[in-house]
């Protein structure tokens, strides 16, 4: 193995793929860019939809109530529904979204207080629809409010203090620091984002460099240079990682500056509190991320990055055209997100086993890892196992440029 002769085909490869605006839109542009966009969009736009949502009255059918005036005059003094006249078909009608809630007041619900009996009030939505949910919860929050001014007066009638039926209150208050908050919150995106970068800021380059030469009719030219097999293959398994090292620093960036920038802007749209050094806001909480955490990812998404680029290498090499590779590189897709998306899951936690499982145990990891848990036996094994990985694929891409019925498959 010549160092010399890596560096050259290094620098080679570098610079050709500098001039391919596939994979500087790979590389750059869509990890800076379209990536942030998308997020920082989705936000902004979710908040809108809420916000919006929430301004809406929202119309609500009364069933029942005929003997229990009381109650239905509260309801239609209302300001935040638009009582509409009651119907047969409410339920049809609430699917249709043409009407966003429904409540039916039982019998004697009026004459029921002070008499012992426990009337049952039925609120009608159209579950996961938010405009539908927005009216339920008004629905509810009136009928608490009246269940409470009951027990009042029920307690004040009995000349009993107010904290009879209340005799104490319960408080929740936060106690981790914001790094572990911020890091707990998006702690499982982060790794998820990462790994997919990772593996599509390699494709296009690992394409290039070998089914792409095979297509331009180059690779038997450079296969006549005096460098040596090995060293050819090195150097553009360098590049192919450099290339995917590059987009995952690119996204890191871009998503830091992205949280902080969308956390200032969302908190002002949604009125929460101010944000913290390095983090945004969430709920008057500030949310920040550990630097460090971040740090620790990346050197584990190294082995991660040596994996792909050597897997991406020996896969593309089968093809004879820059098109058949893509329809054989795109299936590793899967590959890489369905791990991600398990690692997403709140049921998935590391141990032993899912530490050895590739990929899925760089995202658990580093959600542990973002939320300030080191535990350094989970992550010596995740690490080993991937540098084992790693070392299993390079020699799996050696030993494919080394076949001539693999590179001058006709």
């Amino acid at each position: 193995m010549n160092w010399h002769d890596i560096a050259v085909v290094y620098a080679k490869e570098l610079k050709d793929t500098l001039r391919d605006r596939r994979t500087i839109i790979s590389m750059i542009v869509v990890p800076m860019l379209i990536m942030p966009a998308l997020m920082f969009g989705f936000a902004i736009l979710s908040v809108k939809v809420v916000k919006k949502a929430r301004a809406e009255t929202p119309t609500v059918m009364i069933l029942g109530g005929v003997d229990s005036p009381a109650i239905v005059a509260k309801l239609a003094a209302l300001e935040s529904v638009q009582i509409v006249p009651p119907a047969d078909d409410y339920a049809t009608q609430i699917s249709d979204k043409k009407v966003r809630a429904a409540v039916r007041i039982p019998e004697g619900f009026d004459a029921a207080a002070g008499s012992g009996a426990v009337p049952e009030v039925k609120i009608y939505h159209y579950e996961g629809e938010i405009k539908s949910g927005f009216a339920a919860q008004t629905l509810e929050r009136f009928f608490r409010d009246q269940r409470e001014a009951r027990v009042d007066e029920a307690v004040a009638a009995r000349g009993l203090p107010e904290n009879f039926v209340r005799p104490f209150e319960i408080r929740r208050e936060n106690v981790a620091p914001p790094q572990k908050v911020g890091g707990n919150m998006i702690g499982a995106f982060v790794p998820y984002i990462i790994i997919i970068l990772c593996l599509t800021g390699a494709m296009y380059p690992a394409i290039d460099l070998t089914a792409g030469e095979k297509e331009r009719g180059t690779m038997e030219t450079i296969l006549c240079s005096p460098v040596g097999r090995l060293d050819l293959v090195l150097g553009k398994f360098l590049l192919v990682m450099t290339a995917a090292l590059a987009t995952v620093v690119c996204a890191i960036i871009s998503m830091g500056l992205s949280f902080v920038a969308g956390g200032m802007i969302i908190g002002k749209m949604i009125g929460g509190g101010a944000p913290g050094a390095g983090g945004a806001a969430m709920g008057g909480l500030p949310v920040m991320i550990d630097p460090m955490g971040i740090v620790a990812v990346f050197a584990l998404v190294i082995p991660v990055s040596v994996f792909f680029a050597g897997l991406l290498l020996a896969v593309a090499l089968f093809a004879k055209s820059y098109k058949e590779a893509q329809s054989y590189v795109s299936p590793l897709i899967l590959v890489a997100i369905i791990p991600s998306v398990l690692g997403l899951l709140p049921g998935f936690e590391l141990n032993n086993t899912l530490a050895l499982v590739p990929v899925l145990n760089i995202c658990l990891v580093s959600k542990e890892i973002l939320s300030g848990v080191y535990d350094w036996t989970h992550i010596t094994i995740v690490f080993g196992s991937m540098c084992v990985y790693a070392a299993a694929s390079i020699a799996f891409c050696v030993a494919m440029f080394r076949r001539e019925s693999v590179l001058f498959r006709g």
